[in-house]
C-alpha cells in the first residue's frame, strides 16, 4: 500500500498489533497476515512521528518488511543483528519495546535516531557512520565461536555503504575466515544521494526471473540441437541454472569473496524473505543475501524524492511539504553560502574541482554539479579516497575543494596527514557541520576537527563568525598555496550580507569587535555572535567585556594575542569544539610557550570530555554552557575573580 494523500488507519483500532509488540519474540508469534498488517502500522507510525520531529524517513520506510522478516526468522534474544549506519532502524526500535517512547525520537532525553547499545539490549552494536556492519558482525561471529556458542549473526548493509573500503575489508576477512554469518545487502540503488561508481552500476544489473528463464530456455534449445552430444549438453545446462544466474548477477562478485550468494529477492515480500532466511540458517559459512527494496516505500512523496526524504525536517504528512513556521527571519544556510561562493570562485578559476562523498545536496555542492559538471566529482561513501584523490589532482596543478561533514572527515585522518599535508599539496577542506549538529547526536557532532587538524604541519585552519566571513575565508583559502581547512556550523547564520567581491583575510589576523575594561573574550566561529550578545547584556550590569574574533585556529593571531594579554589579566576563550586539544588549548600552549601566563586568569568554554547526546542545537549549546547565557555567566564569574 502506498500512502499518498491522507494518514492511513486500520479499520479496527482495537486490533492494532504494534501496542502488543514489546520484544522480538512477539513478532515471531505472528502469522503472515498479521505481519502484513503490522508492516502497515509501522509505516503509519514512522510517517506520523517523522513528520512532526524530522528524521530519517525514506531509509526506514524502505526496510519495514525486511525488518519484520528478520525478526520472524531469527531469535534476537540470542541472535545478533547489526544495522549499518543505522538511519534505517526505526522499525527495529518500534519492535523492541520502544513504541511507547517513539514520540521522543531524536529529542533531548528521548530515544536516539540510531541504534545505541546503551539504549536497548536489542541494539547489539552502536552505529552512525557507514560501512561498519560487516567488520563488527565478523567480530561478533568470531567471539561466538571462541566462546563455544551457536547463535546467528546478521549484518544489514545498504548498497551505498558497499562503496566504502571498510566494507570490502570486512568481506575479505569474513570470506577468508569462513565463519558462519549472514550479510544482508539492502539494495535500493541509493545511499543518501544517487549512488555512483562502477560497483553501483554492477549491482544494478538485476535480471528478472522471466528474463533468466527465457535466456536459459534459449540456451537449452540451442544446445539440444548440437549433433551427437546435444542431449548431454542440455542436461548439463539444466543443472547449471544457479551458475548461470550467478554469472549474470552480482553473485559472481560476492562468490569471489567466498560468500554463498542468495538473491536478488523482493525486499517487500515478507513471506519470501522469511523462507530464504530460514534456509540460510542451515548454511555453515558466510552468506550474502541480496534484497531489493524501494527507498521511501509506502509514502509517495518519499518514493518520488528519496534524497530529500532521506533526512528530513518537519513536514506536512498529507502533502510531504515542509511545515511553515511563523516568525523569525529566514537566511540562507552556511551550506548554501558555501555552495554559491564555490561556484562563483570556480567561474573564474578553471583549476577548481569540487569533491564530495555521497552528499552533494548535504554539502551544498549540488549547484556546482549543475554549473560545472566536468569539474564535479562524487566519490561515494569513500572519504579516505576523496582526500587522496584530491591530493592526486593537486599534484597536477588543480585546486580541489573537498566538502565533507566534520564528523565524516575523521575517517580520512591518515590521508590528510600523509597524502596532503606531508606533501604540502594545494587541497582545500571545507568542513560543514562543525560543532553541535542537533538531533543526530553523538555520532554526527563535529566536535573534534580543531583537535585532530590543528597540530598537522603545513595546514592553515579558519572558522568564520558569519556568512560574509565564510565567503572571505573561501577566497583566502584559494589564494593561499598548500592545504587549508575552513569549518562552519550547521544551519543558518545571522543574516550578514555577503560582499559581491569578497576580499581575502590576512593570514593569522583576528579582529577586535568590542572594547571593554574588565574581561577579554577570545571567541571563534559560531561562538562570536553569542559572545557579543552576552557582552551587550553584561554592559547593562556594569561589566565591560572586550570581544576578540580570532578567526584563525592555525596560525593563531599571535601578535594580537600578545598585545591583548598585556592589556587584560582575565581572559575567557570560547569555542564549539572539544576542549581537549581544541582552540583554547592552542591559545594556552602559545601563552605558556612564550611565558605570557604569569598574572593571567584564563578560563575556557567548549565541549566537555564526554559525548554529547541528541537534542536541538539550542538545547545542547545551553546544556554544555556555550550559548549566550553560559558565556555571560562565565564572564561574570571571571569579573568577580
Amino acid at each position: 500500500m502506498t500512502y499518498s494523500g491522507r494518514l492511513m488507519s486500520t479499520k479496527d483500532e482495537s486490533k492494532e498489533l504494534l501496542p502488543g509488540i514489546q520484544c522480538p519474540a512477539d513478532v515471531r508469534a505472528l502469522d503472515s497476515k498479521q505481519l502484513q498488517s503490522l508492516a502497515e502500522e509501522l509505516r503509519q507510525t514512522i510517517i506520523r512521528q517523522v513528520s512532526g520531529s524530522g528524521g530519517h524517513l525514506a531509509p526506514s520506510l524502505g526496510v519495514v518488511e525486511l525488518t519484520l522478516a528478520l525478526f520472524k526468522a531469527y531469535d534476537f534474544e540470542q541472535d545478533k543483528i547489526v544495522w549499518d549506519v543505522g538511519h534505517q532502524a526505526y522499525a527495529h526500535k518500534l519492535l523492541t519495546g520502544r513504541a511507547n517512547r517513539f514520540s521522543t525520537l531524536r529529542q533531548m532525553d528521548g530515544i536516539s535516531g540510531f541504534p545505541r547499545m546503551a539504549e536497548n539490549k536489542y541494539d547489539h552494536f552502536g552505529v552512525g557512520h557507514s560501512s561498519t556492519s560487516i567488520s563488527a558482525a565478523l567480530g561478533m561471529a568470531t567471539a561466538r565461536d571462541l566462546a563455544g556458542k551457536d547463535h546467528e549473526v546478521v549484518a544489514i548493509i545498504g548498497d551505498g555503504s558497499m562503496t566504502a573500503g571498510l566494507a570490502f575489508e570486512g568481506l575479505n576477512q569474513a570470506g577468508g575466515m569462513g565463519r558462519k554469518m549472514v550479510v544482508v545487502l539492502n539494495d535500493n540503488e541509493m545511499s543518501i544521494s544517487k549512488n555512483v561508481g562502477a560497483l553501483s552500476s554492477f549491482l544494478s544489473r538485476k535480471l528478472t526471473a522471466p528474463l533468466l528463464q527465457r535466456l536459459k530456455g534459449d540456451v537449452e534449445n540451442w544446445v539440444s540441437n548440437v549433433p551427437g552430444i546435444g542431449g548431454d549438453l542440455a542436461t548439463y545446462v539444466k543443472r547449471s541454472g544457479d551458475s548461470l544466474k550467478s554469472f549474470f548477477t552480482p553473485g559472481m562478485l560476492f562468490e569471489a569473496f567466498q560468500f554463498t550468494y542468495v538473491g536478488p529477492i523482493d525486499g517487500h515480500n515478507i513471506d519470501e524473505m522469511v523462507k530464504v532466511f530460514e534456509q540460510v540458517r542451515r548454511i555453515d559459512k558466510p552468506v550474502l543475501v541480496h534484497v531489493l527494496t524501494k527507498k521511501g516505500k509506502g509514502y509517495e512523496p518519499a518514493e518520488n524524492n528519496p534524497t530529500y526524504f532521506h533526512g528530513v525536517g518537519r513536514f506536512e504528512p498529507e502533502t510531504g511539504l515542509a511545515r511553515k513556521f511563523v516568525g523569525g527571519a529566514k537566511y540562507p544556510s552556511y551550506t548554501d553560502i558555501f555552495g554559491s561562493m564555490l561556484c562563483r570562485i570556480a567561474d573564474h578559476d578553471k583549476k577548481v574541482v569540487a569533491i564530495t562523498a555521497a552528499m552533494p545536496e548535504g554539502t551544498g555542492t549540488d549547484c556546482f554539479r549543475e554549473r560545472h559538471p566536468e569539474r564535479f566529482v562524487d566519490v561515494g561513501i569513500c572519504e579516505q579516497h576523496a582526500v587522496t584523490y584530491a591530493a592526486g589532482l593537486a599534484s597536477q596543478g588543480f585546486k580541489p575543494a573537498v566538502a565533507i561533514y566534520s564528523t565524516f572527515l575523521q575517517r580520512s585522518y591518515d590521508q590528510i596527514v600523509h597524502d596532503v599535508c606531508l606533501q604540502n599539496l594545494n587541497v582545500k577542506f571545507f568542513l560543514d557541520r562543525g560543532g553541535l549538529v542537533g538531533e543526530d547526536g553523538a555520532t554526527h557532532h563535529g566536535a573534534f576537527d580543531m583537535s585532530y587538524l590543528r597540530h598537522i604541519p603545513n595546514l592553515r585552519f579558519m572558522a568564520p563568525k558569519d556568512e560574509a566571513e565564510l565567503a572571505r575565508m573561501m577566497v583566502t583559502a584559494f589564494e593561499l598555496e598548500g592545504p587549508v581547512a575552513v569549518r562552519y556550523p550547521r544551519g543558518t547564520g545571522v543574516g550578514a550580507d555577503v560582499d559581491p567581491d569578497p576580499k581575502p583575510i590576512p593570514v593569522g589576523e583576528g579582529e577586535i569587535l568590542r572594547t571593554g575594561k574588565d574581561v577579554l573574550v577570545v571567541a571563534l566561529g559560531s561562538r562570536v555572535y553569542p559572545s557579543m550578545e552576552a557582552a551587550l547584556e553584561l554592559a547593562e550590569e556594569g561589566i565591560e567585556a572586550a570581544i576578540f574574533n580570532a578567526r584563525f585556529i592555525k596560525p593563531l593571531p599571535e601578535k594580537q594575542l600578545r598585545a591583548l594579554v598585556a592589556e587584560y589579566d582575565r581572559i575567557l576563550i570560547v569555542e564549539e569544539n572539544s576542549l581537549a586539544g581544541g582552540f583554547g588549548s592552542a591559545v594556552l600552549e602559545f601563552l605558556s610557550d612564550n611565558h605570557l601566563l604569569d598574572g593571567l586568569t584564563v578560563n575556557r568554554l567548549g565541549l566537555p570530555d564526554s559525548f554529547v547526546e541528541h537534542g536541538t542545537q539550542v538545547q545542547l549549546r545551553a546544556l554544555v554552557g556555550v550559548d549566550k547565557q553560559g558565556i555571560k555567566e562565565a564572564v561574570e564569574e571571571l569579573a568577580k575573580a
